[in-house]
């Protein structure tokens, strides 16, 4: 009796531990799946990673930006210097690098909606009858003659030389953007500006239509034909 009760006792310790090493099983197995991803998952992470890497920035932000029809139409995003470094690298002609250049000696401590503004107003200048008709010949207009400049960068005696890169790589995206957008929607048409700390006696002939950072934005102030 003694014996047989010491063998069922040895025989059910070995079948509770077969039972505990079955139960674990398809855990281990589940771990070491996981530990030891199959060839086939293997390429497949690695195919989708290159996927995701070929996709461009700029690419990435039109993507997972709100629908067209949901987008706030004053977004900061449109001035966000964030925004304009995931642009691709801009590339233009000699009249871009006059935009940009004018950009940058004449509002590069501006914020970038300050930058925009001034690219807006040598474009309205561009397209008025009243102004050169193109970038470079509105940014040089009265360059040779004393306090006859347009801008003042090109009358101030001072050799201008292009000292901050990340500043002028700032401003070829803003000249870029905004010569490439089909509206300019923050100085509502303006054609004149000047810094806010100063009183020029012109100012008084025209109207002020919104002022952005450190200037202040004007346009011609429309006349009624008398009759």
């Amino acid at each position: 009796m003694r014996f047989e009760a010491f063998r069922t006792l040895v025989m059910s310790i070995c079948f509770g531990l077969a039972l505990f090493v079955f139960a674990l099983q398809p855990a281990t197995a589940s771990d070491q799946s996981i530990a030891s991803p199959s060839v086939e998952l293997e390429d497949a992470l690695r195919d989708e990673s290159a996927m995701v890497s070929a996709i461009s920035l700029s690419r990435v932000a039109v993507l997972t930006s709100p629908r067209p029809e949901s987008r706030p139409t004053d977004s900061n995003l449109r001035y966000s210097a964030r925004w304009l470094r995931s642009l691709a690298k801009p590339t233009g002609g000699k009249q871009w690098a006059c935009l940009a250049e004018a950009i940058y000696f004449e509002a590069r401590g501006e914020p970038v909606e300050g930058q925009f503004a001034v690219a807006e107003v040598i474009l309205n200048r561009v397209e008025s009858p009243k102004f050169p008709n193109s970038i470079c010949k509105v940014v040089r207009q009265g360059t040779g003659r004393k306090h006859a400049c347009q801008f003042s960068y090109n009358c101030d005696g001072k050799l201008e030389y292009i000292a901050n890169g990340a500043a002028y790589d700032q401003a070829k995206r803003v000249a870029r953007v905004s010569m490439d957008r089909k509206t300019r929607p923050l100085t509502q048409g303006a054609t004149y500006y000047h810094a806010a700390f100063v009183s020029p006696s012109w100012a008084r002939s025209f109207r002020h239509v919104t002022t952005i950072g450190v200037h202040k934005f004007y346009k011609p102030v429309r006349r009624m034909a008398k009759k």
